[in-house]
């Protein structure tokens, strides 16, 4: 769970540098998206379709929809559990839109805090595998850990210059977490039947139709590109998200929805601190290294929570 939230800021770097390379706007944000996606949809497929088993995860998804289980009144999965992919179209096409300008950091602290307390929330109403979940004050405190750590990290990094802006990208990026939750939730459901490679296939099935749609509505707005570049680095955006999106699938069904997100921003914090110490024009401060104490210190609060329950 925490390799979960090291690809998921890997990834955010990598979408928002390949946005930066194609051109500028929507558009360029949009096919960013579509290539990481896309990638993903085709190396899945091949995967998915051409095995047994895969196939058969897909006629047992398929089945739950349409069959009663357990002489239950309504399916076990229902049509709105397929749309996960939504979520995860949505956090790619802020990615390329929203990194390039505000950055990495502030990024992660909006996506991270609306994760935090829509988890909260999904496992409260039940939404996950798990069922419903009260919300406890350990769990609480646990997420408001989070919050503060990655609040912490990127203390000050917001341009007053350019407040407007930054306050509206950071949004985009905080809607972006909450359907993470969601995303997470549904997904978990999805596994339970199918499994982690079919959950995963139809996240990028799903996600790829609407970020196509959103490509096309981008050539509405002001924006252009450029050209591909040549590094091949550019491109594991679709590979990154196979990992993090097929190990969540799993590991909520364990965990939950909550525990599960509070790990995941702890592996972001970490990865985040890491890029930084590998880039030589960021400065290392004190406040990234307490940023990531604090978020460790919520996974361990959420852990030990999980295990009295």
């Amino acid at each position: 769970m925490l390799l979960v939230g090291a690809l998921i800021t890997l990834q955010s770097r990598v979408n928002a540098s390949l946005a930066g390379q194609l051109g500028d706007g929507l558009r360029a944000g949009a096919l960013a998206a579509v290539v990481s996606f896309g990638s993903g949809l085709v190396l899945l497929s091949a995967v998915v379709l051409s095995h047994p088993r895969r196939r058969a995860g897909l006629r047992r998804v398929l089945d739950a929809l349409r069959d009663p289980a357990d002489g239950a009144d309504r399916p076990r999965l229902r049509p709105v559990h397929l749309l996960g992919g939504l979520g995860g179209a949505f956090f790619v096409a802020s990615q390329g839109i929203a990194v390039g300008v505000i950055g990495v950091a502030l990024f992660i602290v909006a996506f991270t805090a609306g994760q935090s307390v829509a988890s909260l929330v999904v496992d409260h109403v039940g939404l996950g595998p798990g069922g419903h979940e009260p919300v406890s004050r350990p769990r609480a405190v646990a997420a408001l850990f989070a919050v503060a750590a990655v609040t912490v990290k990127v203390l000050g990094d917001l341009d007053g210059s350019h407040l407007g802006l930054s306050l509206l990208l950071a949004s985009l990026a905080l809607v972006a977490g909450c359907l993470q939750a969601v995303q997470q939730a549904f997904n978990g459901k999805i596994s339970a039947v199918g499994g982690p490679l079919v959950t995963t296939w139809n996240n990028f099935l799903v996600g790829t139709s609407a970020l196509l749609v959103l490509l096309l509505v981008s050539f509405l707005a002001p924006g252009h590109v450029d050209g591909f570049p040549s590094q091949w680095w550019y491109y594991v955006g679709g590979v990154l998200g196979i990992g993090f999106i097929a190990i969540s699938a799993v590991a909520v069904q364990i965990h939950g929805v909550l525990v599960l997100g509070l790990c995941s921003i702890a592996g972001q914090v970490v990865a985040a601190e890491v890029i930084e110490v590998l880039d030589p024009s960021v400065d290392v401060s004190w406040l990234g290294l307490l940023g990531g104490l604090l978020a460790v210190v919520g996974v361990v609060v959420a852990l030990a929570t999980r295990r009295r329950t």
